[in-house]
């Protein structure tokens, strides 16, 4: 098989990616499950957005501090001052945000926020994003999208990428040679027990990565959602309560019913509040109230949380619910510069399986659609005028060796082992330091 650009991954950056690429370039998509099963199409809260020039500072430092100020901040000054633009792309592919009754643009606040400046869309925004650019995508007839097809290596000969190998929906192992290699593989949360990502989510860019030697950053930066509905059932996906919900006003409890913390610290400060707290109280979760949100706001903004909570025995208007911590999203990965390419040529890394610094060591809320569509769209155009440069493969990929693709079992375990395996070094290398 042979195209101009593979893109491993079909979540919002892998979509928003092919959209920027030129239109006479062949494109091939693959992803893992069904198309909609990204991690994409489960972000809840909303995406960020700089109003005006007045809320730059404020912006950047809510950034900049909720990720400890290790994040870079030329890629946190790019993200900000291009999301105007990329609103704007938004809406002229039809994302529907939430609007107020003079038609202007609805903005709400969430954790580590010191400003309204998020866009939403109910509480599926980034269903409503996804989707729409999943529309765009089927309407381009240079984009081809592949579903239940899993990227199980890259073709690479002296630090160039010529494609990938994968294997198909009916299970054969075949090559793609490519011009570009986009990795656009979402997140880790399918290795960790408690998690809100899809469980085929495993981290195999990473891992694709590490086998061959391609720079990594930040690997061990892993975000835990603080607060996700409890489930007794360790086999289900956390499903994430979102942060909007603490920015409206919703209040944690404790055992005894009692307020214990301020809803809106950044999520890894709540997060070891709350399992401080579950410490304290013997108990496995803690209790969320969102007895002080107006219920006309709770079925206009969250008609997808009270369902869902519904569905699972718990009405909101009137009760607590449980909430527990959970992994949640990935701030390191690939290493990437600012173009979103990696430290091999004519192989790119855009979405959560990349790292441009822009997270630091913690993600303030509502900046992963944001960063990932902005240099997204860095990476198409840096591909396309670059695309005179590629350099092509100088024997034929069927020649390569695919016996070790085999045993799909034993890969994957030994995927899973090099990502845990290199997070576990990081965090004994940051505990001696």
């Amino acid at each position: 098989m042979k195209t101009d650009i593979l893109i491993a991954g079909s979540g919002c950056a892998g979509l928003y990616c092919a959209l920027h690429l030129p239109k006479d370039k062949e494109i091939l998509i693959i992803t893992k499950d069904i198309i909609e099963h990204s991690d994409s199409f489960l972000a809840q809260g909303g995406m960020c957005m700089l109003k005006d020039e007045s809320d730059y500072e404020s912006y950047y430092e809510d950034t900049m501090h909720a990720g400890h100020y290790e994040n870079n901040p030329e890629s946190v000054e790019i993200m900000i001052h291009s999301s105007p633009d990329t609103v704007k792309d938004l809406l002229g592919y039809g994302v529907d945000f939430h609007r107020e009754e003079d038609g202007s643009l609805s903005f709400t606040r969430e954790g580590g926020h010191s400003a309204k400046r998020i866009l939403f869309h109910e509480d599926i925004t980034g269903k409503e994003i996804t989707s729409k650019l999943l529309e765009e995508a089927r309407k381009r007839p240079n984009i081809k999208i592949i579903e239940h097809t899993t990227l199980l290596d890259i073709l690479c000969k002296e630090n160039v990428c010529y494609g990938a190998v994968i294997r198909t929906a009916e299970g054969e192992i075949t090559t793609v040679t490519a011009s570009y290699t986009v990795l656009a593989c979402g997140g880790i949360g399918g290795l960790y027990r408690h998690s809100t990502n899809y469980r085929q989510l495993t981290g195999d860019g990473v891992a694709v990565a590490i086998e061959h030697g391609i720079e990594l950053e930040h690997v061990n930066y892993v975000q835990i959602h603080p607060t996700t509905l409890y489930s007794e059932k360790k086999e289900e996906r956390s499903f994430l309560i979102s942060e909007s919900v603490r920015g409206e006003g919703a209040v944690l409890y404790n055992a005894k019913k009692e307020r214990f913390v301020n809803e809106l610290l950044p999520r890894d400060v709540l997060t070891e509040k709350i399992h401080e707290q579950m410490e304290k109280d013997h108990m496995p979760y803690v209790w969320l109230s969102m007895e002080h949100i107006p219920r006309e706001e709770i079925e206009q903004h969250f008609p997808n949380i009270v369902e869902h909570c519904r569905e699972k025995g718990y009405d909101v208007f009137t009760e607590c619910i449980p909430v527990v911590p959970a992994q949640h999203y990935f701030m390191g990965g690939i290493k990437v510069n600012m173009q979103s390419k990696t430290s091999m040529d004519q192989l790119y890394a855009i979405g959560e399986t990349a790292c441009n610094g822009v997270h630091g060591r913690n993600r303030l809320a509502s900046n992963s659609l944001l960063e990932s569509l902005v240099f997204a769209k860095r990476a198409a155009l840096d591909m396309a005028e670059h695309f005179p440069e590629v350099k092509e493969m100088d024997e034929p990929a069927e020649q390569a060796d695919l016996s070790r693709y085999q045993n799909a079992e034993a890969l994957a375990e030994t995927y899973k082992n090099d990502v845990l395996n290199e997070i576990e070094r990081l965090n004994k290398l940051c505990t001696i330091q």
